[in-house]
């Protein structure tokens, strides 16, 4: 290097001009250019920011003494000249510990937050702009307008390794690094490498420590963050979700070229001052996720919990790489332990979400027969569960390892062989199962059976189109799906029974004969009347039942018309002349045709309405 070669000219000018002054001329006989050298060192008062030919003659200057040293080693006798040697040694030492620290400082580049943001790699792994929406069980559900938005969940960057070229990070300036590397083999050759590595990470764990204050990562103890409210909490994970990955995939793999790019001459010194950067930042991010593993469990944080199992699952390789000396062991262990608690506390979470949707037992039934908020909450709740299919169906395989399959919990009506579901499926096939279950009891808190029915039929189809509209459906199967389509058919025929049979019965013959006797006519008299209060009654309730599904709401209509019209058409036709040529006959003949297919459209709308005074212009 024609710096350093020049710079030992200097040391060996300055030494020819000690033996024309005669410098130790006196004492046992000293290499002149160690002289020289020495002076140099003990002497040196250039600022931090000097010129860099100005280092690279301090450095041949070092480089002298080195050499003294190293060769004085092998010569035991001459012990004054070893001590001067060290003396001036230690002092060099002690200045280039200093001008490392300054020039690595000096010339650190600072982490571009923004350059990040705008690169491919980030929009990859970042949360995605429509952040999940937890249900929330009050409501039931979403809000109308959110409940088909994605899960918004982590977006994972699979199969990506280190050394690719997704995003490339510089952490110091280039026109340093010549500078830092001979000013560590220096000190590493002399004896001083603790002190290095020492000077080394404790500068560049700071300026991690900054890269993670940028990204909003805090320190924070595992009692912290168990005390930390969930929408504090939630914001906090969203962000270690993203941290785990810039700090893996781009700041550790920046700082791993960086030491092996200063640290040419020795593997162990790489491999320690790696370690010593990066190990606390690391744990950092590990113990965060241990507190939420070990963290109360309730169900809205599963989605969070599941995201961070697949950030740090995702990047687990990686830390198997960065981390692969022994020196580094505990922080594979440790990060491979707390993906195993992640994993737990996972399907922990899913376990209580099953027992709270079969123990939940409010008494408050929905108004106008509609959708119970438990069914909302489940569904939705179970629809965003699908994009962790994969995740999920490996850690319930773990679980299940070695287990024989609950086959008694399970419908075997869905002509579903056991062993060919995957376990989610089979899981998720339960849990809706127990949803069923706990909506039939919750359909006895009617008084009025059609409006059971009512219930019933709202709340299976709306599980049926929640499975329909989603993955769900490859998940559960068409089976599974024809089976619920025949419930909803079976309530509605249940429906039609409970509530048409009384008003149908007044349209029968029985009790009536064909003449026009007055014994006939107040009979069928009295039989119009009962069909119109009959019919008035269902009108004021059924106004004020719900159908929420526009479908299905005109579906049920059109079979209450194929009941009811036709019924009253026939009985019309036989038995209306006996009374429309009598007076008052618009007393008992109050609707017709029309009028009743025209008041079967205000049903399941919601809004109760009455029939006033409401008759057929008498004759």
């Amino acid at each position: 290097m024609a710096a350093t070669i020049e710079g030992q000219d200097r040391v060996l000018a300055a030494a020819q001009q000690i033996v024309k002054t005669g410098v130790g001329a006196d004492d046992s006989f000293v290499d002149p250019k160690f002289e020289a050298a020495e002076q140099l060192v003990l002497h040196w008062n250039s600022p931090p920011n000097a010129d860099p030919d100005a280092t690279f003659e301090y450095l041949a200057a070092v480089d002298e003494i080195i050499q003294m040293t190293e060769d004085l080693n092998v010569q035991p006798e001459n012990d004054p000249v070893m001590d001067r040697a060290e003396a001036a040694l230690q002092h060099a030492m002690a200045h280039l510990e200093d001008e490392f620290r300054h020039i690595l400082i000096r010339n650190t580049v600072v982490f571009d937050a923004n350059r990040l943001h705008e690169s491919s790699f980030i929009r990859r792994c970042s949360i995605s702009s429509s952040a999940v929406e937890i249900p929330d069980f009050e409501t039931g559900a979403l809000s109308e307008d959110q409940e088909d938005i994605s899960s918004g969940r982590y977006n994972h960057v699979k199969g990506k390794s280190l050394g690719g070229d997704e995003f490339s990070l510089e952490l110091v300036l280039p026109d340093a690094m010549i500078e830092l590397r001979e000013i560590a083999n220096r000190m590493i050759r002399s004896g001083y490498e603790k002190e290095c590595c020492q000077v080394y990470s404790s500068v560049r764990r700071e300026v991690l420590d900054e890269s993670f204050a940028i990204l909003g990562i805090e320190k924070l103890s595992i009692e912290e963050v168990q005390k930390i409210d969930w929408q504090s909490l939630d914001e906090k994970m969203k962000k270690w979700i993203y941290a785990i990955k810039v700090l893996v995939r781009i700041l550790l793999s920046a700082e791993k070229s960086l030491c092996e790019q200063i640290f040419v001459g020795s593997e162990l010194i790489k491999e320690v001052c790696f370690i010593e950067t990066s190990k606390g930042c690391v744990m950092q991010l590990v113990n965060f996720g241990e507190a939420v593993a070990i963290g109360q469990r309730s169900s809205e944080k599963l989605f969070r919990i599941l995201d961070m199992y697949d950030a740090l699952a995702d990047v687990l390789c990686d830390i198997d790489v960065l981390f692969s000396d022994e020196a580094g062991e505990m922080v594979c262990v440790d990060a491979k332990d707390v993906l195993d608690r992640l994993g737990k506390a996972a399907i922990g979470t899913f376990v209580e979400f099953e027992n709270a949707v079969q123990r939940e037992a409010s008494k408050k039934p929905t108004q106008g027969g509609e959708i119970h908020p438990l069914t909302r909450y489940v569904m939705n709740y179970v629809k965003l569960l699908v994009d962790y299919s994969d995740t999920l169906n490996g850690l319930l395989e773990k679980l299940e390892c070695g287990m024989e399959p609950d086959s008694s919990r399970v419908d075997h009506g869905d002509n579903l062989e056991l062993e060919n579901i995957a376990p989610l499926a089979r899981r998720l096939m339960l849990l809706i199962k127990s949803l069923e279950v706990n909506l039939e009891g919750k359909s006895r808190m009617y008084e009025d059976s059609g409006m059971q029915y009512i219930f019933l039929m709202n709340n299976v189809h709306y599980i049926v189109q929640k499975v329909k509209d989603s993955e769900l459906q490859k998940l559960l199967g068409d089976q599974w799906v024809r089976k619920r389509k025949g419930q909803i058919r079976q309530h509605a025929t249940s429906y039609l029974r409970a509530s048409w049979s009384k008003l149908l019965s007044c349209l029968k013959d029985e009790g009536l004969s064909g003449s026009s006797s007055n014994a006939s006519k107040i009979a069928l008299k009295e039989r119009f009347k009962n069909f119109n209060a009959c019919f008035e009654e269902i009108y004021r309730i059924q106004t004020g039942w719900k159908v929420p599904d526009s479908q299905l709401r005109e579906e049920l209509r059109i079979s209450i018309s194929e009941k009811v019209l036709p019924a009253y058409r026939s009985f019309l036709g036989r038995f209306g002349s006996h009374l429309e040529s009598g007076r008052n006959a618009g007393k008992y003949i109050k609707y017709t045709l029309e009028d009743l297919e025209g008041y079967l459209l205000d049903l399941f709308e919601a809004t109760p309405l009455v029939l006033h005074h409401m008759r057929r212009k008498g004759t």
